[in-house]
């Protein structure tokens, strides 16, 4: 076998074509957006669900971790940037052989016209294996599955979920991927999505709205009181969610890049600012400022510029920040309450509001300020130009909002019919006894040991009452005061 290679003075092989630094930024943004899910989602959902529910929505995150990387080196990775099996959908194959070290990664980069009006696809070779560019893109199709859990906690059952998981990934993300990222027809149209405002967070929201209609809802008492088990540490996966966000936006120049720098500039600015916004519109409005509100001004800052982070200017990071911490805000607080849809599903943590409307509005906003030079910096999008720039640049608000329509569409089928599929083999939702008990019921483990040395609650010695319904112990008022939780 020949490779063109070098030998370095260790004695590996070093391909001519491998730069080292591209080849670590991209290992290392990888790594950065795996830990937003194992431990960031992890630690967020086992901290900001009801205590009874702490094991079972941070395994249901773990979980889906493990399955996806399984899947995606198996089938999914070529199904989302192989060879193209219809317009909107990859050929399946696995990349698991030796050729993941010598073959370089290979993607679409660029779309042009020949002469005679048909359209060319270009190729973009970053300079490292293709084995970095599968644990790039599977850490995106991990945590989007992880973010649709978010609208399920505390009551799927977690056989559904198994096979959920696998089903979802292959017949609704890699459709998403394939079409905006992987040479599909809305990627050859010019949709910008730069990494993910609707291949992941649009795709996750309405994935999770619709799963969460099929499954049902919670408890009654769930639903009416569902405090966070531990604050503090629902802050620290967030903290891993925001930090992590560097590797998410800053990997998607797919090279340590001038453009990588601008979008974990902007990633950040635009996070800060829409966590302010938030921040304001809950003291005028509640008279209190809320760290769950916060969070949740912090998540939708982030899922606002991810399909702009690298094609936008600074300042209109701002403003995309003040409408992330606003528009979500709105329809949460306000919309939520009103809409008789919104409140008969059971969205347990509102990620329809943090990643379906946050999504949408990235996507729409990107094509009023992408900016046109800053386009031609990103090759995937080479040419195009947002609203606010003029000449044809209101076209670009047209292709984003066809894009989105495409996502909410294929979506709501798709989840819609999976889930159809998996109740004739397992119930989708846990029986009401092990909804009354939670996670000891379900899983035979428990989150805290709240009785002394690993001693569990027992009633013949504690008393009958349900902890989590009580509003007082030892004397101390534990009734929570704040707004339903919602991330």
């Amino acid at each position: 076998m020949s490779v063109p290679s070098a030998y370095n003075n260790t004695g590996g092989v070093t391909p001519d074509w491998l730069n080292k630094g591209d080849n670590a930024w991209q290992l290392t943004a990888g790594t950065l957006v795996g830990l937003q899910s194992v431990p960031g989602l992890v630690i967020l959902y086992g901290s900001i669900v009801k205590k009874k529910w702490a094991v079972n929505s941070a395994f249901m995150a773990f979980y889906a971790f493990a399955a996806v990387l399984l899947c995606w080196v198996v089938w999914g990775y070529k199904m989302s940037f192989g060879d193209k099996l219809l317009p909107f959908w990859g050929k399946g194959g696995p990349v698991l052989s030796h050729t993941l070290l010598l073959n370089q990664a290979i993607l679409p980069a660029t779309v042009h016209y020949h002469s005679d009006g048909t359209l060319e696809t270009g190729a973009l070779a970053p300079l490292y294996p293709l084995a970095t560019m599968v644990y790039f893109q599977f850490v995106f199709a991990a945590i989007t599955v992880i973010l649709l859990a978010g609208s399920l906690l505390g009551r799927m059952n977690f056989r559904a979920w198994m096979l959920f998981v696998p089903l979802w990934l292959t017949f609704s993300y890699t459709v998403g991927a394939f079409s905006l990222w992987g040479g599909g027809f809305l990627f050859q149209w010019g949709v910008i999505d730069y990494s993910g405002g609707y291949v992941i967070h649009l795709s996750s929201g309405v994935g999770g709205f619709v799963a969460a209609f099929w499954v049902g809802p919670r408890l009654n008492r769930d639903r009416e009181r569902f405090p966070p088990n531990n604050v503090l540490l629902m802050l620290a996966g967030a903290g891993l969610l925001w930090l992590g966000w560097a590797g998410f936006n800053g990997g998607d120049p797919y090279s340590a890049n001038i453009d990588a720098a601008l979008a974990v500039l902007n990633t950040n600015v635009c996070a800060a600012t829409s966590l302010l916004m938030w921040t304001i519109m809950d003291v005028m409005v509640f008279g209190k400022p809320s760290v769950i509100g916060a969070v949740q001004g912090m998540i939708t800052g982030l899922v606002v510029i991810t399909p702009a982070a690298g094609v936008v200017e600074c300042w209109a990071a701002i403003v995309m920040g003040v409408c992330a911490g606003s528009i979500p805000w709105f329809t949460m607080m306000v919309v939520h309450k009103r809409w008789s849809l919104l409140q008969r599903v059971d969205d347990t943590l509102g990620v329809f509001h943090t990643h379906a409307v946050a999504g949408l509005l990235g996507g729409l906003l990107v094509g009023l300020f992408a900016e046109p030079t800053l386009c031609n910096y990103f090759l995937s999008v080479t040419g195009e130009q947002g609203g606010f720039y003029g000449g044809v640049g209101g076209i670009q608000f047209g292709k984003q909002l066809a894009g989105a329509f495409f996502i909410i569409g294929w979506n709501v089928v798709v989840t819609s019919i999976i889930l159809i599929v998996i109740q004739f083999v397992v119930p989708l939702r846990m029986t009401q006894e092990l909804l009354v008990v939670g996670d000891d019921a379900a899983h035979g483990e428990e989150a805290y040991a709240l009785w002394g040395d690993g001693e569990k609650y027992d009633m013949t010695k504690h008393g009958n009452a349900d902890f989590d319904d009580m509003t007082s112990f030892h004397g101390v008022d534990i009734r929570s005061r704040g707004p339903t939780v919602s991330l």
